[in-house]
C-alpha cells in the first residue's frame, strides 16, 4: 500500500520549472527566446503560404481593435485564468495534475444537471450550478489521489487518463434521453447535447454590445485567483503547501500530514477546473449547452498558462489575458488563408520561450558549480599523546642489598655487562605505538576527512 505523499514525476517537474531566481540572466534569455519564437512563427505563417503583417493586422482585429474584440478574449480569459489558479495549487504541493481538460467537463455535467433538473427560482439556482460544478469536478479529481495513495498509480498518468473517461461520460449523457439529451420538438433529429440551461443560471454581464462587456466569470476568476495567491502567500496552509512541495521528509518530520495536504490540493486544482467548466456552460462563451467538444481545450491551454506563470497565481492574470488574445484573434487568421492551427504552434513556441530559458539556466549553474574544483582541505594530524619512555634501568629497581639490576629470566644474561644494559639519553627509542590506538586514530582522521 502506497503512501500518499508527493508524487515523483510532479516534484521533478516542479523543481525543474522553478529552478530558482535567475536574475538577469532569465530576464535576457526569456527575451530573445520570444523573439526567436514570434520570428519562427512569422516564418511558418511565410512558408505557409501566409503574410505575415496581415495574419498579425488580422490577430489584432480580432482580440484587440475594438470593445467587441476586447468582450470576447475576456471571455476566455476567465476560464483560463481559474484553470491555471487551480494548476498553481496542485503544483505548489508536488503534485502534477494534466487532467483539467476531463475536470472541465465533469464540471460542466454537473452544473447542467443541477441546471436543468432543479426548479430552483432566481439567482440561487446560479449558485447552486457553481457549486455543483465545484464539488463534481473536485471529487474527480480527488480520486486520483485516493488511486496513488490505496494503488501507488502515478497521479500524473490516472489524471491524464480520466480525462478521456470524462469524455465518454459527456458523451454518454448527451445521447441518453433520460440522462441529458436535449427535448424533441416535434419530428426534428435530436443533437448530441442538452437543453440551454435556463436564463436564471447564466451568469450577467456589465455593459452591452458592441460596448465592453465584463461577464461576472472574469470578476469570479480575479477574485478567485488573488485570494489564493495572498492565502498560499501569507497563511500558516500555503507555507506547509510549499513545504510538502519542495521537502516532503521535513513537512513529514514537522507534524505536516502530507498525504491529507496533497490530496486536498489536488482536489482544489480540480475544482477550479470545474469551476472554469461551469463558466463555459453559463457564459456567452458557448451556447449555454453541454456539448462533447465544448471544452474548447481550455483545460490544456489553462494549464500552458500556468506553466508559463511559473506557478505563480497573480503572474496567471496577464499570462491569460495574452493566450485569451490568441484565441479571441485565432479565428480571423482564415480570412487571410492561413490554418487556424498555426495558433496553437504559436501558442506552443511562447510556452517554450518563458519556459525554456529559467530551465536552461539552472542546468548550467549546476552544471558550472559541480565541474568547479573542490577547494582542498588539510586536516590537522591528531598528536597522539605518548608517555615519555624511561629508560630500562631507571624503570625496574635496584636491589638495594646486591646493587646489581635484577636480570628478566626469560631475555637472559646480558654478555656486554650491567652497563651496556643502561642506555643513555641518546639511545633510548621510544615504544611501538599501541596498535589499537593507531587503528582508533586512523578512524578518526578518516571520519574527520569524511566530515570535511
Amino acid at each position: 500500500m502506497a503512501t500518499l505523499g508527493i508524487d515523483g514525476t510532479g516534484q521533478r517537474l516542479l523543481r525543474r520549472l522553478n529552478p530558482g531566481p535567475g536574475g538577469w540572466q532569465v530576464g535576457l534569455a526569456t527575451v530573445a527566446t520570444v523573439g526567436v519564437a514570434l520570428g519562427l512563427s512569422a516564418l511558418l505563417i511565410a512558408v505557409t503560404g501566409g503574410s505575415p503583417a496581415a495574419s498579425t493586422k488580422a490577430l489584432y482585429q480580432g482580440s484587440m481593435a475594438t470593445p467587441a474584440a476586447w468582450s470576447t478574449s475576456l471571455l476566455y480569459v476567465a476560464p483560463l485564468l481559474l484553470v491555471a489558479v487551480g494548476a498553481c495549487v496542485s503544483a505548489r504541493s508536488g503534485f502534477f495534475n494534466i487532467g483539467q481538460e476531463g475536470q472541465v467537463l465533469i464540471g460542466a455535467l454537473a452544473g447542467a444537471w443541477v441546471a436543468l433538473r432543479l426548479a430552483v427560482p432566481g439567482p440561487l439556482l446560479l449558485v447552486l450550478v457553481l457549486l455543483a460544478s465545484v464539488l463534481g469536478a473536485g471529487v474527480w479529481a480527488g480520486l486520483s489521489a485516493l488511486m496513488y495513495r490505496f494503488r501507488g498509480v502515478n497521479v500524473v498518468v490516472s489524471t491524464m487518463l480520466m480525462t478521456f473517461l470524462a469524455q465518454q461520460l459527456i458523451s454518454f449523457a448527451v445521447n441518453t434521453p433520460w440522462l441529458l439529451q436535449e427535448s424533441r420538438l416535434g419530428r426534428g433529429t435530436l443533437s448530441p447535447q442538452s437543453n440551454p440551461v435556463p436564463e436564471n443560471a447564466r451568469l450577467a454581464s456589465l455593459g452591452d454590445y458592441p460596448n465592453l462587456q465584463l461577464n461576472g466569470g472574469l470578476v469570479l476568476a480575479v477574485v478567485v485567483a488573488v485570494v489564493l495567491a495572498l492565502v498560499m502567500a501569507r497563511t500558516r496552509w500555503g507555507f506547509r503547501l510549499k513545504m510538502v512541495g519542495l521537502n516532503p521528509a521535513a513537512a513529514r518530520h514537522a507534524g505536516v500530514r502530507v498525504g491529507a495536504l496533497g490530496g486536498i490540493a489536488l482536489a482544489i486544482s480540480g475544482a477550479l477546473a470545474g469551476l472554469a467548466g461551469a463558466l463555459l456552460l453559463t457564459s456567452p462563451v458557448s451556447t449555454n449547452r453541454l456539448q462533447p467538444g465544448m471544452s474548447l481545450n481550455i483545460g490544456w491551454d489553462g494549464l500552458l498558462v500556468a506553466l508559463v506563470a511559473r506557478n505563480n497565481p497573480l503572474l496567471s492574470i496577464p499570462v491569460a489575458v495574452l493566450f485569451g488574445v490568441l484565441r479571441a484573434g485565432g479565428s480571423f487568421l482564415a480570412a487571410t488563408g492561413v490554418p487556424s492551427f498555426l495558433v496553437d504552434v504559436v501558442k506552443a513556441l511562447l510556452v517554450l520561450a518563458f519556459v525554456a530559458p529559467p530551465v536552461v539556466i539552472g542546468m548550467l549553474r549546476r552544471r558550472r558549480l559541480a565541474d568547479q574544483p573542490a577547494t582542498p582541505t588539510s586536516t590537522p594530524a591528531t598528536p597522539v599523546a605518548t608517555t615519555p619512555t624511561a629508560p630500562v634501568a631507571a624503570a625496574a629497581s635496584t636491589d638495594p642489598a646486591s646493587g646489581a639490576s635484577p636480570v628478566d629470566p626469560e631475555a637472559g644474561s646480558d654478555p656486554a655487562g650491567p652497563e651496556a644494559s643502561v642506555p643513555g639519553p641518546r639511545a633510548a627509542a621510544p615504544p611501538p605505538a599501541d596498535p589499537g590506538d593507531a587503528g582508533t586514530a586512523g578512524t578518526k582522521d578518516a571520519m574527520e576527512g569524511r566530515l570535511a
